[in-house]
């Protein structure tokens, strides 16, 4: 009869595929007002489990807290600024007009006040590399160009955390718990690598042994492959 499918047992929510409690309690992003122009203390820093790099907690002159993305070579005490004035400390965020060019930049608005959604993980920075009237064009990590807003922010310095990675994680079971704390499946297998009571394509064959199409109404346990595919067979060349 076989059994669930691994993708039907992450849903019933099982202890084995249920994300560890404060995993992802904290939220990384700027103020909605971007006419805001406030100045911050960094009171700690935090190593939080939903995210690869340490956060910062700012307290500012209002008594409000924020968590921003921790720059390298930032400590409790220094100052951190959120506003339309240019102010060069690292952390600090500013709108990518008021950036010069060739400066190290991380968390950037994809549009003005989203809140940062470029460039976030450990080690990682981007580049200005061009402005115009309206428009700066960023040098990202992987070195593709992207033209945003000048009214969008970011934060200046790279994100800390980098080289996390470098030492070889050597054991399955320490990548195991690593992807464990942030709830994502690992490892992901092909159907066909998978046992016969696991997966439909399952089996020591290595080959689907089935159609891969499936229909719209099938029930949970067959429902993978290519579902109510709209055409069959091989393309027609020329």
């Amino acid at each position: 009869m076989g059994k669930k499918l691994r993708q039907q047992r992450r849903g019933k929510g099982s202890v084995a595929y249920t994300k560890a409690p404060g995993t992802f309690d904290i939220s990384v992003s700027y103020t909605t007002d971007q006419r805001a122009d406030m100045t911050g203390e960094v009171i700690s820093i935090i190593n939080h489990t939903g995210h690869s790099a340490p956060l910062i907690e700012v307290l500012f002159e209002d008594f409000t807290r924020t968590h921003l993305l921790a720059p390298e070579g930032i400590k409790i005490g220094d100052r951190v600024h959120i506003g339309q004035r240019p102010n060069y400390a690292p952390g600090s965020v500013m709108r990518l007009g008021d950036i010069p060019e060739g400066i190290p930049i991380y968390n950037i608005e994809s549009m003005p006040g989203d809140g940062g959604k470029f460039v976030r993980s450990a080690g990682s920075t981007a580049y200005v590399s061009a402005h115009t009237s309206n428009t700066t064009t960023i040098i990202m990590p992987s070195k593709n160009s992207v033209t945003l807003a000048s009214e969008c922010r970011a934060q200046l310095g790279v994100v800390a955390g980098g080289g996390r990675l470098d030492q070889p994680i050597v054991k399955a079971g320490k990548h195991h718990y690593m992807m464990h704390a942030v709830n994502r499946m690992w490892p992901r297998i092909r159907g066909v690598k998978s046992n016969p009571v696991d997966h439909p394509f399952g089996g020591k064959q290595h080959h689907k042994g089935k159609s891969s199409m499936t229909s719209r109404n099938a029930p949970p346990g067959r429902k993978v492959g290519h579902i109510a595919a709209r055409r069959i067979g091989r393309k027609k060349r020329g």
